[in-house]
C-alpha cells in the first residue's frame, strides 16, 4: 500500500476529529421538539367508569372502595367471589366471563362457604400478528405504544377476544399478568386448563401442595419429561388438589419453561387460612388490590395488595410477531433463541410499566394502618424492591412464615427468580415504619428496572400514596413535573428531549440542527470501535509493509541516543 495513501487516510481522520471538536464549541439555538402528530392519551383510561371506585355491594358481595385511576370492575369481583354459577345474569353480562369459568359448590365442612371449586383457564396470545391485516391483535400495551408479544393464562371468556367489533384492543380479562388465584386450605380445587393455543402447554403448581399424578396418573406436576404428556392444542386437562398449607405460591407452564414462562404463562396462586364464611376473591385480574379480602386478612390487616414483578427480553417476544406459522415460532423459540445471550428490556409490575403503573398499581393507604403485600418475582434476574419513606417487615419467604423473632424490617427486599415474599407495611409515623404522609415511590433498585427498553422513567415504578395526596380521579397530586408527556408514544420512542420543559428557556432541550441519533447507542459504540480499529489496523499494516525502513529508522534513533549518552559521559 503506498505510503502517501496511508498518510492521507490518517490526515483525514485527524482533520475530522479537529473539525468535530471545533464545531462542538459553537452552541446552537435551543428549540422545542413537537412532533407533527403527538399521540397523547388520557392519563386515566376513559373506558373505566368512575363509579367503579366506590365501595358497593353486588349480589350480596361487599366490595371495598378503590380510589385508583383504573380500579377493577366491581361486577367481575362479585362474579369471582360468588362463582359464575351463583350470580345474576345481569352481573355476569357486566363481565367477559363464561358462565362456567368459576363454579363454587358443596359446603362440605358446613362452615358457610363452598369447598369444591372449579376454575377454568385458557391460553391466549396478545400482540400477535394476523393474516387478515397488517397489525397486531388483540393488543395490550404495557406502556404507551409498547406491545411485546405475550402468552397468558386467562379466565375462560365468552365472545370476542377484543373489546368490540371496532376495536383491536384485548378485552378486560386478557392481559398480563396471568390472574392471581385464591383458594382456601382444605378446598378441593379443580384447575381446568383448556389449551386454546397453537403450541403445547401444561400447568405446574409451584410451591402448592398437590399430588404427583392426576386423573389416570396423568396431569399432576405439569412436567412433560417426568409426570405427564404435553397438553396439545384443543385439549383439556384437570389439575386437582387439596392444599394443606397456606401461603403465597405460583403456577406456570412447564413446557419449554425458559421461553413459555417468560412469555407470560405464570401467575400467583394464594392459599388462604381456613375460616368460617370465607368467600374468597378467587381470581384477582389486573390491578392487584384485593377489594374483597379473606376473613383471615381482615382479622389482621386493613388492606391487601398482590404485586407481581416480571421482565421481558424484546428479542424473544418479537418472535411470535414475525410469523403466522407455529412451526416457525417453535423453531425460533426452541432451537434458535439462546436465553444465555438474552437481556431483559421491559420491566413490569402487575403487567404494566410506568406511566401505566400510576393507573393501576398504586398502594393507597392512610396513617396508622397495617397492609399486607404479597410480592412475587418471575423475571429471570434478581429483584431489589425498594420502598421510599417506609420500612416493611418480611414475614414469609416462599409461602412459609419466618420465625417471628428473626423477622427483618428493611427498605430493600431481594427476591430471586420465582421467589415470593409476604411483607407487612405499617403506616405508623414513627420514623421507622413510616416517615409520614406523602407520595412515596417503590421500585426495583437495579436501575435498569425503572426503564422501558432503556428509556427512563419507565419500568416497574409505582408509589405508596396516602389518601390525602390523591386527586379526584385517583392520581397522586404530584409536586414535581407534569407527567402528561409520559403518556405519549413519542416519549418512549426517544423522540422527545427528557428535560426540554425543565425551565422557561428550555436550556436542556434540543439543539437546533442536532437531531436525535439515527442509530441506537450500542450500534453507535460498535461503529466507533470499528473506525478506531480500522485506523489502528491501517497504521499497523503501514508499519509492517515498511518494516525494513522502520527498523532502520529505529536503529538510527537508538544510535543517536547512545551517542548522546556517550558525549555526556565524556563531558
Amino acid at each position: 500500500m503506498p505510503t502517501h495513501f496511508l498518510i492521507a487516510v490518517l490526515a483525514c481522520f485527524f482533520f475530522s476529529a479537529t473539525v468535530v471538536a471545533q464545531t462542538s464549541l459553537k452552541l446552537p439555538e435551543t428549540i422545542k421538539v413537537v412532533p407533527e402528530a403527538l399521540t397523547s392519551e388520557p392519563v386515566c383510561d376513559p373506558i373505566i367508569a368512575a363509579s367503579w371506585r366506590d365501595a358497593q355491594e353486588i349480589d350480596g358481595v361487599k366490595i371495598r372502595e378503590s380510589r385508583r385511576c383504573n380500579p377493577d370492575n366491581p361486577a367481575l369481583i362479585a362474579a369471582v367471589v360468588k362463582g359464575t354459577n351463583n350470580i345474576s345474569m345481569a352481573t355476569l353480562m357486566e363481565t367477559d366471563l363464561s358462565a362456567d369459568t368459576i363454579i363454587k359448590e358443596d359446603d362440605i365442612d358446613g362452615d358457610g362457604d363452598p369447598d369444591r371449586i372449579t376454575i377454568k383457564l385458557e391460553v391466549m396470545e396478545l400482540n400477535g400478528p394476523s393474516p387478515d391485516f397488517e397489525g397486531l391483535i388483540p393488543t395490550f400495551d404495557i406502556a404507551p405504544g409498547i406491545q411485546p408479544g405475550l402468552w397468558v393464562f386467562a379466565p375462560k371468556t365468552r365472545g370476542m377476544s377484543t373489546e368490540n367489533f371496532e376495536s383491536v384492543r384485548a378485552n378486560s380479562l386478557l392481559r398480563l399478568p396471568s390472574p392471581v388465584i385464591r383458594v382456601e386450605v382444605g378446598d378441593t380445587v379443580r384447575l381446568v386448563l383448556e389449551n386454546s393455543h397453537y403450541l403445547p402447554h401444561t400447568i405446574h403448581l409451584h410451591g402448592v401442595d398437590h399430588p404427583y399424578a392426576g386423573h389416570g396418573h396423568d396431569g399432576g406436576d405439569g412436567v412433560p419429561q417426568t409426570s405427564e404428556s404435553f397438553l396439545l392444542p384443543g385439549g383439556q386437562r384437570v389439575y386437582e388438589f387439596t392444599p394443606r398449607q397456606a401461603g403465597t405460591m405460583l403456577y406456570h407452564c412447564h413446557v419449554q419453561t425458559h421461553t413459555h414462562l417468560a412469555m407470560g404463562l405464570v401467575g400467583m396462586i394464594i392459599v388462604e387460612e381456613n375460616r368460617p364464611n370465607n368467600w374468597l376473591q378467587t381470581l384477582n385480574v389486573g390491578a392487584g388490590h384485593v377489594r374483597h379480602p379473606s376473613v383471615a386478612i381482615q382479622e389482621e390487616f386493613d388492606h391487601e395488595y398482590d404485586l407481581h414483578y416480571h421482565a421481558m427480553d424484546k428479542e424473544l417476544h418479537e418472535i411470535i410477531q414475525k410469523y403466522n406459522d407455529p412451526r416457525l415460532i417453535a423453531r425460533d423459540m426452541n432451537r434458535l433463541y439462546d436465553i444465555t445471550d438474552s437481556t431483559e428490556d421491559y420491566y413490569v409490575l402487575n403487567g404494566l410499566s410506568f406511566p401505566y403503573t400510576l393507573r393501576e398499581s398504586l398502594i393507597i393507604v392512610e396513617p396508622d394502618q397495617k397492609v399486607k403485600l404479597r410480592v412475587a418475582n418471575t423475571a429471570s434476574e434478581m429483584l431489589a424492591m425498594h420502598t421510599h419513606g417506609h420500612k416493611a417487615t418480611i414475614t414469609h419467604y416462599d409461602g412459609i412464615e419466618h420465625n417471628p423473632i428473626a423477622q427483618i424490617t428493611r427498605d430493600v427486599y431481594a427476591l430471586a427468580a420465582a421467589q415470593r415474599l409476604d411483607l407487612t407495611l405499617n403506616t405508623t409515623d414513627d420514623g421507622l415504619h413510616s416517615y409520614g404522609e406523602g407520595i412515596w415511590l417503590f421500585h426495583d433498585h437495579r436501575e435498569k428496572g425503572i426503564t422501558n427498553n432503556g428509556m427512563n422513567p419507565g419500568g416497574n415504578v409505582s408509589a405508596i400514596v396516602y389518601k390525602s395526596y390523591l386527586d379526584d380521579i385517583g392520581l397522586p397530586k404530584s409536586q414535581g413535573i407534569d407527567i402528561s408527556k409520559y403518556f405519549t408514544e413519542e416519549f418512549h420512542q426517544r423522540k422527545l428531549p427528557v428535560w426540554q420543559d425543565l425551565d422557561a428557556s428550555g436550556s436542556l432541550g434540543a439543539a437546533a440542527g442536532q437531531s436525535a441519533p439515527i442509530i441506537d447507542p450500542a450500534t453507535r459504540i460498535t461503529l466507533i470501535d470499528f473506525i478506531f480499529g480500522l485506523v489502528a489496523g491501517l497504521m499497523l499494516y503501514m508499519l509492517f509493509a515498511r518494516r525494513e525502513q522502520t527498523k532502520q529508522a529505529m536503529l538510527q534513533v537508538v544510535s543517536k541516543l547512545k551517542g548522546s549518552k556517550g558525549n555526556k559521559a565524556n563531558d
